[in-house]
């Protein structure tokens, strides 16, 4: 059954890795400036992910479940600079580090794991 505490859990932390990752992009001051619609799709991709862990109901471990959605939820922002493809890999990776911190976050901090998850009682 789907929880709305681990919705909103995911999600405030896909908004805390959207800021998080924009800052990161940002960082480079020799690099060009960024356009308002990228640092929007940037922190927006981001709030994605996090609502995506919280609606999943893939039958994982909570930290594959982290890695895997982290990936799918990646490359829609990682295909638009396949040119570069530095920034595309790094893109999916950082995607796959947010998806396994929200899971940690999550899972564990507040008890909250995936809905499919299968529970196991001693």
């Amino acid at each position: 059954m789907l929880s709305a505490k681990r919705v909103i859990i995911t999600t405030l932390c896909g908004v805390l890795f959207g800021f998080v990752c924009l800052g990161l992009a940002t960082m480079d001051p020799g690099a060009e400036p960024l356009s308002g619609s990228i640092k929007v799709s940037i922190v927006l991709g981001r709030i994605m992910l996090g609502f995506m862990l919280g609606i999943s109901a893939l039958r994982l471990s909570w930290w594959l479940h982290g890695i895997v959605i982290g990936i799918i939820a990646s490359i829609p922002m990682a295909v638009p600079i396949v040119p570069d493809w530095n920034i595309a890999i790094s893109t999916v990776v950082m995607g796959i580090i947010y998806g396994f911190l929200t899971e940690l976050i999550t899972s564990k901090l507040f008890k909250s794991p995936p809905v499919g998850t299968l529970k196991v009682t001693a």
